[in-house]
C-alpha cells in the first residue's frame, strides 16, 4: 500500500522542490519506487505552461526517471485565470476528488508530493496542506527557511494548525554562524514539545543563484555576446558606479557574480572582466566597443544590455536570487549531495512507518 508524504514550507521559496528531489533520489539508489508531484501548482508569472502542468513535476520526474503514471498531475494552478474561475464560481472544478484520485495513480511505495507555497495558500480550492494531507491521510515533513530564533514560533504555529499529521521539521539555509545555535538550543527545544527535527541543511551559494539565462527572462534584456554560456550561474550582484581602482578592490571580494554598470563605462566593464564575473549588464542601452566585446567572447562571459536604470535592475535581481527554479544540473548534484548528509533518512522512515529501504533490499 502506497503511503503519502506531504513536504510543506512555512513560507514560500523555502526549498522544497530540492528537498524533494534530493530525499526521492536518496530512496531509488536504495530500491524504493517512489512517487512525485504537486497539486497546487504556483503560475502567476507568463511561463505557465498551457496544458496546466507545473514544470517541476516534468524536471523531477524526468530527472529521476519516473513513469508518466508515476509523475502525479497537479489538478489546480494559482495562475490569474483560475483564481478568478474560482471567485466567480464560472469554474466548477471537484478539487478535492481530483485529488483523492491520487490513491489510485502508480503504486509507488512512497508517493512524495510538494505542499504549496505556505500554511494558507490553497483554501480557495480546499487544497491547503492540512487540507489535503487530511485527504489523503499523509504525513506532513515541514521544511523551514532559518533566519533566527524567531522562526520556532511559526513552527510551534504549524505544530497547532497540522497536528499529528507534522511528523517533522527540517531547516534549510541555515548560516555557518547559526549552526550551533539551532543544534544546541532550537533543536532541543522543538524535541522537547514533540517536533523531531530531522535535519539541518547550510546555507549554499549554488542553490541561491541564479542562471545567466534566468536574468535574461526577468530583466527582458538582449544579449550581446556568449549566447552559449547562459547556463553560468550568477552567486551575487556587484554595481559598477565608482572609479577604475576601487571597482577592481570591489569585484575581487564577490565571486561568480554579475556586474551591473553604464554602457558608457569601458573602464569598468573591462575591470569587472579581470575579475570572477559570469555576467556583465550593461544599462542605458549603450553597446560595448570591440574591445570589450571581444575579451568578453575571449573569457566567454555573456553581456546583457537592459533598457533599464541601475536601481530597477538591482532590485529585479535580488527579488529572484534564492528563488529560481531547480533546474540546472550543478544545483542538482549539490542538493543531493547536501540532503544525502544531512537528513536523518532512519528516523523519518521510522516516522512514517516504513521499513528502511536498506533493510528492503537486503531481503529481496
Amino acid at each position: 500500500m502506497s503511503r503519502f508524504l506531504f513536504v510543506g514550507s512555512t513560507a514560500a521559496y523555502s526549498g522544497k522542490s530540492a528537498i524533494i528531489l534530493g530525499l526521492a533520489s536518496h530512496l531509488k539508489q536504495k530500491g524504493m519506487a517512489v512517487a512525485y508531484g504537486k497539486p497546487l501548482g504556483a503560475c502567476m508569472g507568463g511561463d505557465c505552461p498551457p496544458d496546466g502542468s507545473d514544470p517541476d513535476v516534468k524536471f523531477i520526474g524526468d530527472w529521476l526517471g519516473l513513469a508518466d503514471e508515476c509523475k502525479l498531475p497537479t489538478i489546480a494552478r494559482l495562475d490569474p485565470e483560475t483564481v478568478m474561475g474560482a471567485i466567480d464560481e464560472t469554474t466548477r472544478v471537484d478539487y478535492p476528488a481530483k485529488l483523492a484520485a491520487y490513491q489510485q495513480q502508480c503504486g509507488a511505495q512512497l508517493k512524495i508530493l510538494e505542499g504549496p507555497g505556505d500554511l494558507q495558500e490553497g483554501q480557495l480550492f480546499q487544497l491547503s496542506l492540512a487540507d489535503m494531507a487530511t485527504k489523503l491521510d499523509a504525513a506532513i515533513l515541514l521544511l523551514v527557511r532559518y533566519d533566527s530564533a524567531v522562526v520556532v514560533d511559526t513552527v510551534l504555529g504549524a505544530q497547532r494548525l497540522l497536528g499529528n499529521r507534522l511528523i517533522g521539521v527540517v531547516f534549510n539555509d541555515v548560516p555557518a554562524d547559526e549552526r550551533a545555535t539551532v543544534a544546541d538550543h532550537v533543536v532541543p527545544y522543538l524535541e522537547h514539545h514533540h517536533i523531531p527535527v530531522l535535519g539541518i541543511l547550510p546555507a549554499n551559494r549554488i542553490l541561491r543563484s541564479i542562471s545567466v539565462s534566468d536574468l535574461v527572462h526577468q530583466l527582458d534584456a538582449q544579449i550581446l555576446c556568449c549566447e552559449e554560456r547562459l547556463d553560468l550561474l550568477v552567486e551575487e550582484i556587484a554595481i559598477g558606479a565608482m572609479n577604475v581602482n576601487s571597482a577592481l578592490k570591489y569585484f575581487r571580494k564577490s565571486e561568480h557574480k554579475a556586474v551591473i554598470t553604464g554602457g558608457d563605462r569601458t573602464d569598468i566593464q573591462l575591470a569587472a572582466l579581470e575579475t570572477s564575473t559570469n555576467c556583465l549588464i550593461l544599462t542605458g542601452q549603450l553597446p560595448p566597443t570591440d574591445l570589450i566585446r571581444q575579451r568578453a567572447e575571449e573569457l566567454e562571459i555573456p553581456i546583457l544590455s537592459v533598457d533599464l536604470d541601475t536601481l530597477t535592475t538591482v532590485e529585479r535581481i535580488e527579488r529572484v536570487l534564492g528563488q529560481a527554479r531547480l533546474h540546472e544540473e550543478v544545483k542538482v548534484r549539490c542538493v543531493e549531495e547536501l540532503v544525502e548528509h544531512e537528513l536523518n533518512f532512519a528516523r523519518l522512515f521510522d516516522l512514517l512507518d516504513i521499513p528502511h529501504p536498506r533493510e528492503k533490499v537486503k531481503s529481496a
